[in-house]
């Protein structure tokens, strides 16, 4: 079939020539000649070709001047223009290498020819397809896919273009699911069989580097299969391909995107083009085979003859059948034909591709030998500077000036060589459409590529001008598997290319927020992943709220115990002269309902979101707060326990029983603990602390102790401070309880033992906010259980029971105690003599009663009032029954109000005497009547 398109290809080489042959200023006087060979596509016809200069030079080399006939001599070829497919020009540039003649072709793409080793004198105004195969691999990126099937033209721009291809492909995770060779010189059985892979594959983008000619065959296999869905990436060979792209195969390969070479200008083409005609081209009988094909018509004179003529014969003959395929149906042609009424793709000028390419490639040649022609001598590019002549110029000197070639063409562009002979160019990015005018295919210009850019930014697409199947606008899906969602990463299938995986739903804690995401990617560590793990979210944060129930709850118990404190110490400030409160030592209860009311405080530093200062102050502040508590029921039990132990009360007992000595032993108490938290808070001090262990959703604000050892310091002093205090109240628990309430305390040391007993496995088994918990409810139980044990049952008789807070109560109780140890010591006696007795034979007989009686040996310095006062407490005695092992004794107690420094009864057996603080000495007075049951 005749080539429209290398006919345009040729007629602008010889534009370019007769262009520059007109200029005054490139290569003055002087004509440049060109002789044109058709290489049919084929490597014997361009190597018979190339052999007839080579052999035309190496002749000329002979200097056989004189013996030729020098009207016919042809000149010797200075440099070649083409071919157009790489493989034609790799088997030209190996033979033209070994004579230096050069090269520069403007078609031939492929990467092999780059290598300056094995094509010496090898020259291009294409860009190299190393970049196509790159800007190839980026589509595909762009557009999301993954699976892939290619095809190449099996020759030396086919294998290196897809082998480059599959370089791209595998460092961006693309696949590749098929992998093809055709050729135009295939027979049918392999066509079928690349057809038959096609069409069972499931990938439905095609990358193709081949050229039209030898796609030709597989398209028309395929449009008669009606195989279509699939998307075409076409390289520059074909992508513009008049053999292609033909309306009767567009509802196969309507999807195709392919890539052009950037569209040049030139000036005054477009007329040249139309000015051609055989009558005016005598030396060109390529414009005769031209103008039958284009009007369907014969040129008569010299047609017959002509090689060219008679190929296209053929070759028309075969194409078209027998309907139309001889000659003798063919018209003669007149020459008045128009070449403009006709449609052929001679005449689509609007995007000169390849053309201005041709163009370009003599345009280079003419200003190397430019550069030539103006040479000034020592500053050439020879030995010493020296210049090449340019009326004895030859092919090896062109070759060195095109290496350093650089000018600037008519658009404007620089224009120089590189190392590897290859000018870097960009391209544009086109689609196919149909024309909805006559329904002809166009190159729609979707976007460009720029190999200048930096990586990443080179390729440019305007989606909104593509047409998938020459319709759609919906990007077709060409993935071995489904897009794994956001919030899902690719899983590897086991024995399937990495393409084709498993959609795997990201662990907690870590989030992809993009479709098909390689991994997932971990959250900060602030940050937690939501639900569907596309985004990761702040961390809900916990600590004991001061607005949580739990918080609230605990908050209102604390108010509650600062509440029931302040009121008990009002209760006692505002009774603070009866007996009951002076009995019970009121300095020491007001000092020990004020370390109550610091331990209810304490706790509520445990609510609330923790800080540098809050952790720093609720472990101290419990801690002393709880040891001043217990250090002043100390100093008060071992106080009434030593008053009341004692035998006969002492000037020594008095100064230990003194208020400054019991405010000292509870400071010093008190201090230990101080200095505890003073060494704690120096060497290793709590702070604020974010945990992210426990739980991986939740950051839980807590306050690290610094020193668990300094804790177990700061509990275990306490808890040595209320054992002590335990014993002290055990031993004193039969002592009058109006003083120290003795079993009550021995009770809040129990709760307090129990409490914190329990607190330690609770502490070191919770975590989190319940860490504070635990210790809040600790310090609230141990405080209420002090103060309802000590406290409660006194403001109960003060309240509601006012008859029992009087000092003949006060007296009851303590004479009570002193016959109770009378009692004892007397039943004691009367036990040990009647054993003596025994033992010694005495009388058998029972032991008449015996009747104690205790009386006054002398008479009162003072005589009692005989008033009706008197009377009242006389009859308001107090009788009390005490049992004991070996009997009973009943007490019969009556008391006499004494005047103020009145001596105790000398009678007496034995007299307690109790200095009451801040309030009047009083010498009680008590008879006891004890008959010994």
């Amino acid at each position: 079939r005749y080539n429209f398109r290398g006919f345009r290809w040729l007629q602008a080489m010889i534009f370019a020539i007769e262009e520059i042959n007109n200029s005054p200023t490139l290569l003055p006087n002087m004509t440049l000649g060109y002789r044109i060979f058709d290489t049919c596509n084929t490597v014997s016809k361009a190597l018979e070709a190339t052999l007839s200069f080579v052999a035309q030079n190496k002749i000329d080399s002979l200097n056989l001047d004189e013996f030729c006939n020098c009207s016919e001599h042809i000149p010797s070829t200075i440099a070649v223009v083409g071919a157009t497919g790489s493989g034609i020009s790799t088997a030209v540039a190996n033979l033209l290498g070994l004579f230096y003649i050069p090269q520069v072709s403007y078609a031939s793409s492929s990467r092999l020819l780059s290598n300056k080793n094995q094509f010496k004198s090898f020259l291009r105004t294409i860009p190299n397809d190393e970049h196509q195969a790159t800007a190839m691999a980026d589509i595909i990126e762009y557009f999301r896919w993954n699976w892939v099937g290619t095809i190449a033209a099996d020759d030396d721009y086919g294998r290196p273009g897809i082998e480059k291809f599959r370089e791209e492909a595998e460092e961006r995770d693309i696949c590749i699911d098929f992998s093809e060779l055709i050729s135009q010189y295939s027979d049918e059985e392999e066509i079928q069989q690349v057809v038959e892979v096609i069409q069972n594959s499931t990938a439905r983008v095609i990358v193709v580097f081949s050229s039209g000619p030898d796609l030709e065959p597989l398209i028309k296999e395929i449009v008669r299969r009606n195989i279509t869905g699939k998307i075409w990436l076409a390289s520059e060979a074909w992508a513009s391909s008049s053999l292609i792209a033909m309306p009767e195969f567009f509802r196969v390969i309507g999807s195709t995107i392919g890539f052009a070479l950037k569209a040049g200008q030139i000036p005054g083409f477009r007329e040249f083009l139309q000015k051609v005609h055989p009558k005016k081209s005598n030396n060109n009988g390529f414009a005769k085979e031209f103008w039958e094909e284009t009007f369907n018509c014969y040129l008569p004179d010299g047609s017959k003859n002509s090689p060219a003529s008679t190929a296209f014969h053929k070759g028309h003959e075969e194409g078209l059948g027998a309907g139309n395929g001889t000659t003798a149906f063919r018209p003669p042609c007149t020459g008045d034909e128009n070449i403009t009424s006709v449609e052929t793709p001679y005449m689509d000028y609007t995007h000169l591709r390849i053309s201005y390419n041709v163009y370009l490639a003599v345009y280079s040649i003419a200003h190397a030998l430019q550069d030539i022609y103006t040479c000034t001598p020592g500053k050439g590019l020879f030995t010493n500077g020296s210049c090449a002549d340019i009326k004895k110029v030859e092919a090896w000197q062109v070759l060195k000036h095109l290496r350093h070639l650089n000018f600037t063409n008519n658009m404007g562009e620089q224009v120089d060589f590189d190392e590897f002979g290859d000018l870097v160019g960009n391209y544009s990015i086109i689609n196919w459409h149909l024309s909805p005018e006559d329904g002809s295919v166009v190159f729609e210009e979707v976007g460009h590529y720029n190999v200048y850019a930096k990586k990443g930014e080179r390729l440019f697409i305007n989606e909104n001008k593509i047409l998938w199947s020459g319709f759609s606008k919906e990007v077709p899906f060409s993935n071995c598997s489904r897009d794994c969602l956001p919030g899902t990463r690719k899983g590897i299938i086991e024995g399937e290319p990495t393409c084709c995986f498993e959609c795997v739903d990201c662990p907690d804690g870590e989030y992809s927020d993009e479709t098909d995401a390689s991994a997932c990617d971990k959250c900060p560590e602030d940050y937690w992943s939501n639900e569907n793990h596309t985004s990761c979210i702040p961390k809900q944060i916990e600590f004991l709220s001061w607005t949580e129930p739990f918080g609230i709850a605990l908050t209102l118990f604390a108010v509650l115990g600062i509440f029931l404190t302040s009121f008990v110490l009002g209760v006692f400030t505002k009774f603070r002269n009866t007996p009951i409160v002076k009995a019970t030592n009121r300095e020491l209860s007001y000092l020990l309902l004020f370390s109550l009311l610091c331990c209810f405080s304490s706790s509520l530093f445990f609510i609330g979101e923790p800080q540098n200062w809050t952790c720093r102050l609720r472990q101290p502040a419990f801690g002393i707060s709880f040891v001043l508590c217990i250090s002043c029921i100390l100093v008060k039990t071992n106080r009434v326990l030593l008053v009341f132990e004692a035998k006969i009360p002492t000037s020594l007992h008095r100064k230990w029983w003194g208020l400054n000595l019991q405010f000292l032993l509870v400071f010093l108490c008190t201090f230990v603990q101080i200095v505890i938290c003073v060494i704690w808070l120096y060497t290793a001090p709590p702070s604020s602390y974010r945990n992210h262990e426990l739980e991986d959703e939740i950051i839980f604000i807590t306050c690290h102790e610094g020193s668990l050892m300094a804790l177990g310091f700061l509990i275990g002093y306490t808890c040595l401070l209320a054992a002590i205090c335990f014993f002290f109240a055990f031993k004193s628990r039969k002592l009058p309880e109006n003083f120290n309430e003795a079993k009550f305390i021995t009770f809040s040391m129990l709760i307090f033992f129990i409490v914190w007993i329990s607190f330690i496995p609770a502490y070191a088994s919770t975590y989190g906010k319940f860490v504070s918990a635990v210790e809040v409810i600790a310090i609230l139980a141990a405080s209420f259980g002090l103060l309802a044990c000590i406290f409660f049952n006194k403001v109960y008789i003060i309240l509601f029971k006012p008859s029992r807070n009087t000092i003949e109560e006060v007296r009851c109780s303590t004479a009570a105690h002193a016959f109770k140890v009378a009692a004892r010591a007397t039943l004691r006696r009367s036990n040990v003599s009647r054993k003596r007795s025994n033992s010694l034979g005495g009388s058998t007989g029972s032991t008449p009663s015996s009747s104690i009686s205790s009386k006054s040996n002398h008479e009162d310095p003072f005589p009692l009032p005989a008033s009706a006062e008197w009377q009242r407490q006389q009859q308001r005695g107090c009788k009390q029954k005490v049992s004991f092992g070996s009997g009973t004794v009943t007490l019969s107690l009556s008391f006499e109000e004494p005047q103020k420094n009145a001596m105790a009864n000398r009678n007496a057996r034995h007299s307690n005497s109790l200095e009451a603080q801040n309030s009047d000495d009083s010498l009680m007075r008590h008879r006891a009547l004890l008959p010994l049951q």
